[in-house]
């Protein structure tokens, strides 16, 4: 990320000399007060999809960089959430505490991001759509949700490739009459992931990445820009490489397992070990779009999720007991006269 003050030159109307904030309406740079559009577009636009390559033997080529930016310091989760142009917050984007303001930074440098395509009002709307269609919510949900703030956020991930050669053994159970039979076996496969997309901070949580954010497409990528942070939150890479992929053993653990399931082709697969040989690991630094709506309900911090993509939507939400209670009394007596039913039918 430049120095603040390039940032806010770059950002200056060159008509009216007035501050610009990126519209995801129109996928640019529109001024405040004339309303000019300024397209970010480039033409290595489609370099920003290149993947670099990882030797876990080797230094590691990112050097890490202090910037001069706005940076909020959350007190209650510790989040740190650059702002670029001349927007400002007292609350964090990712829990709604309280904020700092300082003017320095220390990250890895961003290489891409997908920009904001879904607009403020677009992703209050689906949050709004997303609680009304709650089974079993509160009656006053709707009401205390459409009064909650939303904030925009580029949030940090990586993706990671890589190459593994899979040595397992195993475990599965076979009938045999009527007894039960662990047989053992082994075997070697090859696997190669692609575009594996891991959060690269702990605020990140899996209601973010997995609710909204799993249909990664890299054609999408644009180089970073400050423009298209103008007007939204951003957390900087704080990672290395190698802690990234740290970060993904445990979800690429799981992914490997079930790919030896998959290739014992038994049922009742159990006691996997493995070892595995990786190469041709390849990442990307990025940072991706979300709208977080923050709301309170019965005193409970809760929040929906908006992806800033194409609108995908997912979060957190109370339930009504009276509801419940109501729905488990109708299915208790509809169980019950069903019961009646097929009795006396059977006497007919």
């Amino acid at each position: 990320m430049q120095d603040l003050s390039a940032v806010q030159s770059d950002l200056q109307c060159r008509n009216c000399a007035g501050q610009c904030v990126y519209d995801p309406s129109q996928q640019a740079l529109v001024c405040s007060s004339c309303a000019t559009r300024y397209g970010l577009e480039t033409d290595r636009d489609a370099d920003a999809a290149t993947e670099f390559e990882f030797d876990p033997d080797a230094p590691e080529a990112d050097p890490i960089e202090t910037t001069q930016t706005r940076v909020h310091h959350c007190e209650t989760c510790g989040g740190d959430v650059v702002f670029v142009g001349q927007t400002l917050s007292e609350r964090c984007a990712y829990c709604d505490g309280p904020v700092v303001l300082a003017t320095s930074d220390t990250g890895y440098q961003t290489k891409a991001l997908i920009p904001f395509r879904v607009p403020d009002r677009d992703a209050q709307r689906a949050a709004l759509d997303w609680v009304a269609g709650r089974w079993a919510a509160p009656s006053s949900l709707t009401s205390v949700v459409s009064g909650a703030r939303v904030a925009g956020l580029y949030v940090p991930f990586w993706t990671f490739d890589s190459e593994e050669a899979v040595n397992y053994w195993a475990k599965y159970k076979v009938r045999r009459n009527k007894r039960t039979v662990t047989r053992s076996t082994s075997g070697a496969l090859r696997i190669r992931f692609d575009d594996l997309l891991v959060p690269a901070s702990p605020h990140v949580t899996p209601l973010i990445r997995d609710g909204i954010l799993h249909d990664f497409d890299p054609r999408r990528l644009r180089p970073y820009r400050p423009g298209y942070l103008a007007g939204f939150g951003a957390e900087r890479h704080h990672q290395s490489v190698a802690e990234g992929l740290d970060a993904n053993a445990e979800d690429k653990d799981l992914l490997i397992r079930n790919r030896i399931k998959g290739h014992v082709r038994k049922s009742g697969v159990h006691d996997i070990r493995y070892t595995t040989g990786t190469s041709g690991i390849r990442y990307r630094r990025i940072l991706l779009p979300v709208w977080i709506l923050h709301y309170q309900y019965d005193g409970t911090p809760m929040k929906v999720v908006v992806c800033g993509m194409q609108g995908r939507t997912f979060g957190e939400r109370p339930f009504s007991w009276i509801k419940l209670a109501g729905y488990a009394a109708l299915l208790s007596a509809l169980t019950i006269g069903f019961g009646l039913a097929w009795g006396a039918g059977g006497l007919l």
